[in-house]
């Protein structure tokens, strides 16, 4: 960890030449709190306005549809269609720029696969040696079955893929799960999706950001969701600002020096897996009373905006918003030659 890190630039050359596709499901927006998206689409306005502000060569849109025969002079592209209402969307976006042999930010389709899919993105935790509580994985035409499910006096239960808490519940007892579960697998608005139950674990959430600089991942300053009550379970409304959640938990800068090493070298057992990856943010449950710290999940490609994590951390590194997305675009550039 380190708060000297300095932060990467693209040449004016490079700017001019390289055509870079800017591509969010918000990325035209221009309101403010968006009724379903709450938060994220004043997100994706920012991320386009700080990329118009850099100066570089722009394609900007909110569909996958300009990849499917793209333009010819397209150099590079910037993927935030990470949730499309369809199952596993996150992955089709490097999917069309490999098929396109176009080069993009972020992990290869494969390996934000794995990232995103809770239950392997655990199971590589564990075989790197990183703490995690125990879960079951419940396929959406599987069978649900109890002898799978760990024991909990609470559960946790989601979609296996989700994002910012979307379809999180909790439950105390079997009955409590199993309908958590096929609520989840019958939910139609996002196709379905698979389920993942886990024990409910009192804390805090401490979120890792991690960025590469010249092909080598570097830990911004770590983050705590501080929790008035560490047995809430924080929701998709809290999270999008969709609802008041300023008396529930507030996003703090994490300043244990104890727990803070020990998580930087767990995160850095978990990256391994997922190198290259450009940036991503690593997520631990962590109980200040006790010390315990326990592996939740990761999530490359993940949320930029100035308010969430990731802003925040790199403004404590002394980094500008700017600095933060152009550092990003410079390594992505430079690990696919194109600098």
């Amino acid at each position: 960890m380190t708060d000297t890190l300095t932060p990467l630039r693209i040449p004016d050359e490079v700017k001019k030449r390289v055509h870079i596709l800017f591509l969010a499901k918000n990325a035209l927006w221009e309101g403010e709190i968006h009724p379903e998206d709450g938060n994220h689409a004043m997100y994706h306005r920012e991320m386009r306005e700080v990329l118009e502000g850099l100066g570089l060569k722009l394609t900007i849109t909110q569909t996958f549809d300009i990849l499917f025969d793209p333009p010819k002079d397209m150099d590079f592209v910037f993927p935030l269609l990470n949730r499309a209402g369809f199952f596993n969307s996150e992955m089709l976006v490097p999917l069309l720029c490999e098929r396109a042999g176009i080069p993009y930010l972020g992990a290869s389709p494969i390996l934000r696969g794995l990232s995103d899919d809770k239950h392997l993105a655990k199971r590589a935790a564990v075989d790197a040696g990183v703490p995690t509580a125990p879960w079951a994985i419940y396929r959406k035409g599987a069978p649900i079955e109890q002898a799978k499910c760990p024991k909990a006096d609470r559960y946790v239960i989601k979609p296996n893929a989700s994002s910012a808490s979307w379809g999180v519940g909790d439950a105390r007892d079997w009955a409590g799960v199993k309908a958590a579960v096929e609520r989840i697998h019958n939910d139609e608005s996002n196709g379905g999706q698979d389920a993942i139950v886990e024990p409910f674990l009192d804390g805090s959430d401490v979120e890792v950001p991690v960025v590469t600089i010249n092909g080598e991942p570097q830990i911004l300053p770590m983050m705590i969701f501080r929790q008035a009550d560490p047995s809430h379970l924080r929701t998709y409304q809290e999270k999008r600002d969709l609802v008041d959640r300023s008396q529930k938990y507030a996003l703090e800068h994490f300043e244990h020096p104890e727990l803070t090493a020990k998580i930087a070298e767990l995160t850095k057992r978990s990256w391994e897996e997922y190198r290259p990856f450009d940036y991503g943010r690593f997520e631990f449950r962590v109980n200040e009373d006790t010390g315990e710290i326990t592996f939740l999940e990761l999530n490359l490609n993940c949320n930029l905006w100035s308010q969430k994590v990731f802003g925040r951390a790199a403004e404590l590194a002394g980094w500008s918003q700017e600095d933060l997305i152009e550092t990003l675009i410079a390594e992505g550039l430079q690990r696919n030659g194109i600098v």
